[in-house]
């Protein structure tokens, strides 16, 4: 059982429920919110009209410029545990509405994309374990950490809430890297891997019968059927050039970082790939620096980190070869870039396409 596969989007949308928490929280916090919503191509119409969509990817950057602004590394996380859960709208709803907690997360896979359109969820089922997976559409997810941790958060919640029962996924994993820390151990009661291959919830086949408090067959069915109607309505654009970042972001740290592993993770020939990303004024050369550049700035902010650790995670075999990347790149050295970070209590530069 999984999500109808829906083509990537290059103009992404979204019900913008986590822009507008993260406005309400930078505001509440003494942030000029209002500034950073005109960085991250956003504005104060779209916050204060709840029914108004927002694009992906000025939600992504609007999330980003907020953690740094109020330094909340678990911004996204953070935001996930008290908002209520109705404001995600008609997901919540076909989800509290279904007759158990395996048809739940069925159900909200196959109509999560009218709530994000850069996330693709699939329930994989097998003997053993349920995945529940969050697949990236048509955006860079190396970008993508406090959204993320956001919707798996939210997901808990959502299960606890429905079946009145302290649901635990058996692991957790998410492609960005941090470190574990011990306010996500608590919450999620799971052991969690960063750096993974993908973003995944994985449960025991038992939940599949666990009964939903709220169920309503008769109202579920309208819902379903009103989701599918809703997808069929949905007109979307190929963005290429994300699939190629996001196999290029699994491929780094082990050294694999190549047009011919790439092509082959994508179902093409090396020259497939190249006149693919042409076709968008693009090369693999360019996208490689560029995820490199977003990367390892995305790494010098994290202070758990050590130069070392970045290198490995960007496919360097060293550091003197990832200082030496990053000089060309910046004109100046990785620690550089960090102690000026600290100094200015702002985001690292952001990367360029």
């Amino acid at each position: 059982m999984h999500s109808p596969a829906m083509p990537l989007s290059i103009q992404a949308s979204a019900v913008g429920t986590i822009a507008r928490l993260a406005d309400a929280f930078a505001r509440q916090k003494g942030v000029d919110a209002d500034k950073l919503l005109r960085r991250a191509g956003l504005s104060r119409a779209q916050m204060d009209n709840p029914k108004a969509r927002v694009q992906v990817e000025g939600q992504i950057k609007f999330l980003n410029l907020v953690a740094a602004a109020t330094r909340d590394d678990l911004l996204g996380f953070h935001l996930s545990l008290n908002f209520d859960l109705r404001m995600v709208g008609l997901l919540y709803y076909v989800f509290a509405s279904s007759e158990t907690l395996g048809d739940a997360l069925c159900n909200a896979a196959r109509c999560s994309s009218i709530v994000n359109e850069s996330i693709r969820l699939k329930v994989h089922e097998g003997n053993r374990r349920i995945g529940f997976t969050f697949e990236p559409v048509g955006i860079a997810r190396h970008s993508d950490r406090h959204q993320i941790e956001f919707w798996v958060a939210a997901v808990i919640r959502a299960c606890r809430l429905i079946t009145k029962r302290h649901v635990t996924p058996e692991s957790i994993s998410f492609a960005h890297t941090r470190k574990p820390t011990p306010e996500l151990s608590r919450f999620f009661g799971s052991p969690i891997a960063f750096g993974a291959d993908g973003d995944e919830l994985a449960f025991s086949p038992t939940i599949r019968s666990i009964p939903v408090v709220s169920a309503d067959p008769y109202l579920n069915e309208l819902l379903v059927h009103y989701c599918a109607q809703a997808l069929a309505g949905q007109r979307a654009n190929g963005a290429f050039s994300a699939s190629v970042e996001n196999a290029l972001a699994v491929l780094l740290p082990h050294g694999k970082a190549r047009i011919s592993e790439v092509a082959g993770k994508l179902g093409l020939t090396p020259k497939t790939l190249g006149r693919r990303l042409a076709a968008e004024g693009l090369t693999f050369s360019g996208i490689l620096r560029n995820l490199r550049i977003g990367l390892a700035n995305r790494h010098l902010a994290d202070r758990t980190l050590s130069i070392s650790q970045i290198a490995w995670l960007l496919g360097y075999r060293g550091v003197s070869a990832f200082t030496n990347a990053y000089r060309h790149w910046t004109g100046h050295a990785p620690r550089t870039s960090r102690q000026r970070a600290r100094a200015r209590s702002q985001p690292l530069l952001p990367m360029h396409h």
